[in-house]
């Protein structure tokens, strides 16, 4: 089996690559990576070279444009990125027989409500980052029906910049924290995404019935002021010093943080569909933090 990967030095992308390489050849892209082979988003038809040239069994498409405040000022980029491009890729996957996986975001819902959403639940993006992401799914749904989409939410790695190391520093730097408590959803691991992405692609090619939509991120809900609270007592519980501990982080709504994209208020997914079609089990988020804050840590 030959896998070609887009945006291998991603979160998402770099966990990619671990977890793809015991399925076949991987052949993971990067921009300017000096491969020879060209992933650059804004040049599309360079994409579809790519795939004609590799000619692989399995594309996962793990670039996007994620700056959602920054979308709002540069949506074509975002739409190069997140839509346009993908959409190449799936046509070119259809052309030679490959299976197509792609990310997608909670972004897609206008966040009404506290049930949380299904895969056919109708859609109502906030924002030019959601557009764009829906957009995306739409054109790779089209183009190429042996599909595998994931929506996600809150993705978080050890690698890079994150929303537990934010909370760290600002932790030891001042003596009282305010974080958002009206927005609810789940912190989900790059490592997760990749791992059951492994999985089901394995499963996808053996049955082709199972390609489709489907909702992944860890199991449970929390805010992103729970979230923080966790990542503070996880720290203080391995020594580190903090002058702001979980007890000092006061919850605010959303509106006391204004910012040019719109954020959902409701990011829960219903992950029914991918539990029943793979039996896979998705664990608490929690256990996927506390193992990335050993890391960091």
């Amino acid at each position: 089996m030959k896998i070609l990967l887009f945006g291998k030095d991603g979160q998402v992308g770099w966990e990619l690559q671990r977890s793809l390489a015991p399925l076949g050849e991987l052949v993971a892209l990067g921009r300017g990576d000096g491969s020879g082979l060209h992933a650059d988003f804004s040049h599309p038809g360079a994409l579809a070279e790519t795939v004609e040239k590799v000619r692989p069994d399995v594309i996962v498409n793990a670039a996007a444009h994620t700056a959602v405040d920054k979308a709002e000022s540069e949506p074509d980029l975002a739409r190069a990125l997140n839509a346009i491009g993908p959409g190449v890729i799936a046509a070119a996957a259809q052309r030679v027989g490959a299976l197509m996986v792609h990310y997608s975001t909670d972004y897609v819902f206008d966040g009404s409500g506290e049930r949380p959403w299904q895969e056919d639940d109708p859609t109502g993006p906030l924002s030019v980052y959601g557009r764009t992401k829906l957009e995306g799914e739409q054109l790779v749904a089209e183009h190429c029906p042996l599909h595998l989409i994931f929506r996600t939410s809150w993705v978080y790695a050890a690698r890079g910049g994150n929303f537990a190391k934010t909370m760290l520093r600002l932790a030891k730097e001042r003596d009282r924290l305010t974080v958002i408590d009206d927005q609810f959803g789940a912190p989900t691991g790059a490592e997760l995404l990749a791992d059951v992405t492994a999985h089901a692609v394995r499963d996808t090619l053996r049955d082709p019935a199972k390609a489709g939509l489907y909702h992944l991120v860890a199991d449970g809900v929390t805010t992103w002021n729970g979230y923080a609270r966790f990542v503070l007592a996880q720290a203080q519980a391995a020594g580190v010093e903090l002058k702001a501990g979980p007890q000092a982080v006061a919850p605010v709504p959303t509106s006391a943080f204004p910012t040019p994209a719109s954020r959902p208020s409701n990011s829960r997914l219903d992950t029914s569909l991918l539990h029943k079609t793979f039996g896979l089990h998705l664990p608490p988020w929690q256990d996927g933090v506390a193992r990335m804050l050993r890391e960091v840590l």
